[in-house]
């Protein structure tokens, strides 16, 4: 059985940022309530900003937040807090397909499956725990539904 969980160290990086970014935000806030430094457009154009890359933050937190377990033919999907579970037999993988791009001298790679009740999953392997034995298990049970590797 293979167990694809989300990288902790990734989490951790990510908590930090938007921790730091929900200071900044606090700080910025209590500039304008006690000083008023800046101009009133200032203000309403940097916290609306601020504002926005932190709900991005947390939705890409939040829905990235899954754990996959492959094997004995089955892959199950745990969304935990959407609080659901779904199991796809290996044969209803319609197909899959491994993305890799090179950016900064590092080798970034991506596999998306897509079952036929038209849902389908993202797994990097830079967020995510245990990518290349998922590979393997898919190259191995799943072979016929593979899709040419794309290189960017």
């Amino acid at each position: 059985m293979v167990a694809i969980k989300p990288k902790i160290s990734t989490y951790i990086s990510l908590s930090l940022v938007l921790l730091v970014l929900i200071v900044g935000l606090v700080l910025l806030m209590r500039d304008f309530t006690y000083k008023g430094s800046f101009g009133l457009w200032f203000y309403l154009i940097s916290c609306s900003l601020i504002t926005v890359v932190i709900l991005m933050l947390l939705v890409k937190m939040m829905a990235g937040w899954r754990f996959i377990t492959a094997g004995k033919d089955h892959i199950i999907v745990r969304l935990p807090l959407r609080r659901m579970t779904k199991v796809y037999p290996v044969t209803e993988i319609l197909a899959w397909e491994e993305e890799t791009v090179l950016a900064n001298k590092k080798e970034f790679k991506q596999v998306t499956i897509a079952f036929s009740d038209k849902n389908s999953i993202s797994v990097s392997n830079h967020e995510h725990e245990a990518y290349t034995e998922l590979i393997n298990y898919l190259k191995k049970k799943a072979a016929k539904q593979m899709l040419k590797m794309k290189k960017a």
